[in-house]
C-alpha cells in the first residue's frame, strides 16, 4: 500500500488541522546552560503562541538542544492548550479586564474601530494570533515574556460575552444591558 507524501515533511511548522488555519508566532527564544562535569551543556527554550485568528489561542513552552526542535515542542504544547475568547464584533473585547501571573500584571481594554493593537511585544503576539484588531493593553510589574503571556491568558480567561452572562443569570441579553431611551437617537441628548 503506497502512502502519499505529506506536505511540510516531518515536524514541519506549517502543519494544519482539518479546517483550521493555525498561525504560530515565536515570542521568545532563550539559550540556557546546564553545568555538568565536563563543562556546560547548552539548550534552547522557546515560547510560542498559536491561534486561528477567529477567537482561539494557546501558548506553549519547549526546551531542546536544537532551536527547531524547541520551537516544535512549544508549538505542539500550544495547540493542546488552546482557549476560546469571546470577541465583540470579531475585532475587540467585550469589556475591560485585568489579569496577573506571578509579578506580571496586565490591563486589557476594549477599543473603538481603527485603534489597532496597542500592546507590548509578547501581548501583541497573543492578540494577533487571537484575531483581535482593536485593543489597548498595558503590562505592569514585569517584562518577563513568560509571565506577560501567562498574565494575558489569565485576563482572557476572565472575559465573558453578554450572551454567556445572560445565560448564567437566566435572563435575556436585552435585560442585561437595561432599557435605553426610545425617543432620543443614540449619542444625542435633549437640549436644555
Amino acid at each position: 500500500m503506497a502512502r502519499e507524501p505529506r506536505e511540510g515533511g516531518r515536524g514541519g511548522r506549517d502543519r494544519e488541522r482539518e479546517g483550521d488555519e493555525l498561525i504560530d508566532k515565536l515570542v521568545t527564544i532563550n539559550r540556557v546552560a546546564k553545568v555538568v562535569k565536563g563543562g556546560r551543556r547548552f539548550a534552547f527554550a522557546a515560547l510560542v503562541v498559536v491561534g486561528d485568528q477567529k477567537g482561539r489561542v494557546g501558548y506553549g513552552a519547549g526546551k531542546a538542544r536544537e532551536v527547531p526542535e524547541a520551537i516544535r515542542k512549544a508549538t505542539e504544547r500550544a495547540k493542546r492548550a488552546m482557549i476560546r475568547v469571546p470577541m465583540k464584533e470579531g475585532r475587540t473585547l467585550h469589556h475591560d479586564v485585568s489579569g496577573h501571573f506571578g509579578a506580571g500584571k496586565v490591563i486589557l481594554r476594549s477599543a473603538e474601530a481603527g485603534t489597532g493593537i496597542i500592546a507590548g511585544g509578547p501581548m501583541r503576539a497573543v492578540f494577533e494570533s487571537l484575531g483581535i484588531n482593536d485593543v489597548v493593553a498595558k503590562s505592569l510589574g514585569t517584562r518577563n515574556p513568560h509571565n506577560m503571556v501567562k498574565a494575558t491568558f489569565d485576563a482572557l480567561t476572565r472575559c465573558a460575552s453578554p450572551r454567556s452572562i445572560a445565560n448564567r443569570r437566566g435572563k435575556k441579553v436585552a435585560e442585561i444591558f437595561g432599557k435605553r431611551d426610545q425617543n432620543a437617537p443614540a449619542g444625542e441628548t435633549a437640549d436644555v
